[in-house]
């Protein structure tokens, strides 16, 4: 199964919201491969934003991701990043479509819920930057034959 990466943002923590977007990715069937809490600093940041750190609203970048510990899983299943991808919503919550984790949670475009990998090579290389190899586990769900088709597996 493909492999994605997300980081619930403190905005997420701050706002009890974590139950809840967490509820959304299992409910949809995708499988928590890892997840932990840490709090971030400017050396990971400067690396996991480092095409962003040239930008003059990088310090509200710092600012808000290191204002409480955060919580960074891997999430499991087909096509696990675009399916990720499509739940979390466009960037910007204001401009995010309702349904959508970003569109029913957020208001704005820096504090927007949760980070999520774009493509599966960053996917590998996020996951390789927050998680030791052993921190990932691999198991099958119970509920996985009524979550797939047997072609799809």
């Amino acid at each position: 199964m493909e492999q994605t990466f997300i980081i619930l943002k403190p905005s997420t923590i701050i706002r009890g919201l974590v139950g809840d977007v967490m509820t959304r990715f299992q409910r949809k069937g995708l499988r928590i491969a890892g997840i932990k809490m840490l709090q971030l600093d400017e050396d990971i940041l400067r690396r996991h934003y480092a095409h962003l750190v040239d930008k003059p609203f990088f310090p509200l970048i710092l600012k808000s991701m290191m204002a409480t510990p955060v919580i960074v899983a891997v999430l499991a299943g087909k096509d696990a990043v675009t399916v990720v991808r499509t739940m979390t919503g466009a960037t910007n919550c204001r401009k995010a479509d309702p349904g959508t984790i970003r569109g029913d949670f957020g208001m704005s475009g820096q504090e927007n819920i949760v980070h999520a990998s774009d493509s599966v090579e960053n996917a590998k290389a996020e996951i390789e930057r927050f998680f030791k190899p052993e921190e990932i586990f691999d198991y099958t769900l119970p509920t996985q034959a009524a979550l797939y088709a047997a072609d799809e597996l």
